[in-house]
């Protein structure tokens, strides 16, 4: 998904008054078409391009904080020196252009070549093969920023999946919706794994993690490491009720799931998703636009109320009641036979194709079984290191210390889990750093995209202001009266904003 539209600002090839940026400030313009940010840093003048490279937002939008720039759509981080990604769901660095002086005025000129990545000493020397356990976004992370950062020892990257690492938050949104191809849906082509010498082995079964620091796989090859990721996500719950293991109960996590998704909805009229998780009403929103009547059925009375309050969970239903859902709330699902499921209230619905959307637990079996500590997901410090030494753990599965709280939180996030990964692999190289980034994800519900920061697991005060009706709100989650997180909606760069306040917040934990 990219984000288009005619270049705007002012053209920088023909040149600004040098006096019209301050020191530290900068300018989005375009040159050649191309959208390009100018920034004036420690006397020096700089230009990188201005649409992100994870979705094409515009960064001229977007939050200017020090040298560093981020994208308002996904909060993805770039310097402004160089162009690097610096966090996620970015990976691709900005291009850069060459930049001139001529007497009082600036000029943006050719495109330059990218300067390579900062690769500070680390322990990597040391490292003769790191094994990555996980095909998603942690796992896929970690490989990407281990190589970024100079390491050029034996990469294994072991994926139970048949498919290499993918866009997850598209499976449950365009893609599914049928407006977005499946060659969107890779994080990276084939090439990518073979330039940067990355073993990525897909239907790869891992049996057990041996004492003597090897991986021993299903068919009984033994691979040794010097570091090991664990980042095996999590996977979807299962109903345990009568009729829910039929084939035609489906749960959305892979992109094999979403395929066989969108096979069953071909020939099915009627869906109902089981669960008001935002996977599921995403799910339900995409299965409308395929022109199937959707019910969605759920124990709780206000959709994801636990998440995002009652008066945001009021609009989300409302949303999907305009484009024809029906909701079904208060009650669970109790069984499924011959295309009916029957609620716990004695309602009872026709679906010929049912998907589930109850939550997710992690997948901590392998880390259990090796003797790690593990407690609702694998338990990490702040370096994401676990229990035994040298293996660490990030994503889905990683319960880490929360560095506002100190408590310990496991988040289900995409893009918590790729930055973990990139965290995980710097402190596999020896860099210092706790992990400390603030938690995001988005929803898209018919076009209304919500932005979601920080982690308000426990509220006990929510302040709203603007209109949810109107599509402008941001509402803000309190724990004895400090900002946790907050929710936006068609306010973008007050939620970057929001974020930055979080991650400042960091230096005064309570």
């Amino acid at each position: 998904m990219a984000v288009t539209g005619e270049p705007t600002g002012p053209n920088l090839a023909a040149g600004l008054p040098t006096g019209e940026i301050a020191e530290g400030g900068w300018v989005a313009g375009h040159v050649d078409g191309e959208p390009v940010l100018l920034s004036r840093l420690d006397g020096g003048w700089f230009a990188v391009g201005g649409a992100c490279t994870h979705y094409g937002g515009a960064l001229g939008d977007g939050l200017v904080a020090g040298e560093t720039v981020r994208c308002p759509l996904h909060h993805a981080c770039f310097s402004r020196r160089t162009g690097e990604a610096l966090a996620a769901p970015a990976f691709d660095p900005l291009g850069v252009w060459r930049v001139e002086v001529q007497g009082d005025r600036v000029l943006v000129r050719a495109r330059a070549d990218t300067p390579a990545p900062s690769r500070p000493a680390g322990r990597s020397e040391r490292l003769r093969r790191i094994v990555i356990v996980g095909g998603g976004a942690a796992g896929f992370a970690a490989a990407e920023m281990l190589r970024r950062r100079g390491y050029d020892g034996s990469l294994i990257m072991l994926s139970a999946d048949q498919a290499p690492p993918c866009d997850r938050p598209n499976l449950s949104k365009d893609y599914l919706a049928g407006t977005a191809p499946e060659d969107w849906i890779p994080l990276k082509g084939d090439d990518f794994y073979r330039d940067n010498a990355i073993d990525l082995r897909l239907g790869a079964r891992v049996a057990r993690i041996a004492d003597a620091d090897e991986v021993v796989m299903a068919d009984g090859e033994r691979l040794g490491f010097d570091a090991l990721l664990l980042a095996t996500g999590a996977e979807p719950v299962r109903l345990k009720g009568p009729g829910f293991d039929a084939p035609n109960v489906h749960t959305l996590r892979s992109l094999a799931d979403a395929r066989a998704i969108i096979a069953a909805a071909a020939d099915r009229p009627r869906a109902v998703v089981i669960g008001a998780s935002f996977i599921g009403l995403e799910v339900a929103a995409s299965l409308r636009a395929r022109g199937l009547e959707v019910a969605v059925a759920a124990p709780e009375a206000v959709p994801m109320e636990r998440v995002l309050g009652r008066e945001l969970g009021e609009f989300v239903r409302g949303l999907h009641e305009a484009q024809g859902v029906t909701f079904h709330l208060g009650e669970g699902a109790e069984s499924y036979a011959d295309g009916r499921l029957r609620l716990s209230g004695g309602t009872e619905l026709e679906a010929g194709l049912v998907v589930l959307g109850v939550g997710v637990r992690p997948r901590a079996e392998l880390a259990e079984a090796a003797g790690i500590a593990v407690d609702n997901g694998i338990l990490v410090d702040a370096r994401l290191r676990t229990s035994r030494a040298a293996v660490f753990a990030a994503g889905d599965v990683a319960r880490y210390p929360d560095p506002l709280t100190g408590e310990p939180i496991r988040v289900e996030h995409w893009v918590a889990a790729e930055r973990q990964g990139q965290a995980a692999a710097r402190s596999m190289l020896g860099e210092d750093a706790p992990f400390a980034a603030t938690p995001f994800f988005w929803s898209n519900h018919y076009g209304t995209e919500i932005r979601y920061v920080g982690h308000g697991a426990r509220f006990d005060a929510v302040e709203v202001t603007g209109s949810t009706t109107a599509g402008d709100v941001a509402v803000r989650y309190l724990r004895a009266g400090r900002l946790v997180a907050a929710a936006t909606i068609g306010r973008d760069l007050e939620n970057l904003t929001i974020g930055a306040d979080l991650e400042r917040a960091l230096s005064s934990p309570v």
